[in-house]
């Protein structure tokens, strides 16, 4: 497929964002109203939450929303706001990577995160490893890929076993890897200086600060769900004020 030469220039933008040891901030987003938020706020980038943007769309995460609602969703943001936007698309919703490809840059978004793990757990490496280096082919340059490797999340937690499928997903065309999961600050410092790739890391609770993730040589710092989580948590607690008869004010 050809691709429009704005894509290739916004991808070409965030992926020099990717920058070790300063790395782009990405507080993720579930609306057009969120991601506004983030870009008044200054940061240069906007991400996705696929699963933020399933419970907004009343949906479990898993791929559970269609895949057209999850494109109608990211294009919504894309329309609002005036810089990248990186989506998570999970596994890709079962499309093939040049369907998904199209889908994906018709939402004027120039990245994605995509998953090797799925409902029956981790996907062969290899596999995944193909499937990547089909969607760089039908993208070309305008789209950053960020390649997750769950093995933090649902196979061997080791050091080993992330650089195994982090090597293959680069090779395969990745522009970064996203070990979520991982928080150990050791274990984050080996990671980037083993791959000596840009590495993406998940801010929760229990994970260093973002300026330690930094100084460790992180490229690119996202929060995913987190930030919708606390959103509901404190709506939560204005609507209780209601029901009890005071004003959330």
């Amino acid at each position: 497929m050809t691709t429009d030469r704005a894509s290739v220039d916004r991808a070409s933008v965030l992926r020099a964002l990717h920058v070790p040891g300063d790395p782009v901030i990405l507080p993720n987003v579930w609306d057009a109203a969120s991601a506004l938020a983030v870009r008044e706020a200054g940061f240069p980038a906007v991400a996705t939450s696929s699963a933020a943007v399933a419970r907004v769309l009343g949906y479990e995460d898993g791929e559970r929303t269609p895949v057209g609602e999850m494109m109608a969703a990211v294009a919504r943001i894309a329309r609002v706001v005036d810089a990248p936007v990186t989506a998570d698309i999970e596994r890709g919703y079962g499309l093939k990577p040049a369907e998904l490809v199209e889908r994906l840059l018709a939402t004027g978004a120039v990245g994605c995160n995509l998953e090797d793990s799925g409902a029956g757990g981790l996907i062969d490496p290899g596999e995944q490893a193909d499937f990547l280096a089909e969607v760089r082919a039908a993208a070309g340059q305008a789209l950053v890929i960020n390649a997750r490797v769950d093995t933090y999340l649902s196979g061997p937690r080791t050091r080993e076993a992330a650089l195994e499928r982090a090597r293959r997903y680069l090779a395969a065309g990745a522009d970064c890897v996203y070990p979520i999961g991982l928080a150990d600050e050791d274990e984050i410092r080996a990671l980037v200086r083993e791959l000596g790739a840009p590495v993406n890391v998940y801010v929760r609770p229990g994970a260093p600060e973002p300026a330690r993730l930094a100084e460790l040589g992180v490229a690119r710092i996202s929060f995913g769900s987190g930030l919708h989580q606390a959103v509901q948590v404190y709506v939560q607690g204005l609507i209780a004020k209601v029901r009890a008869g005071r004003s959330p004010f």
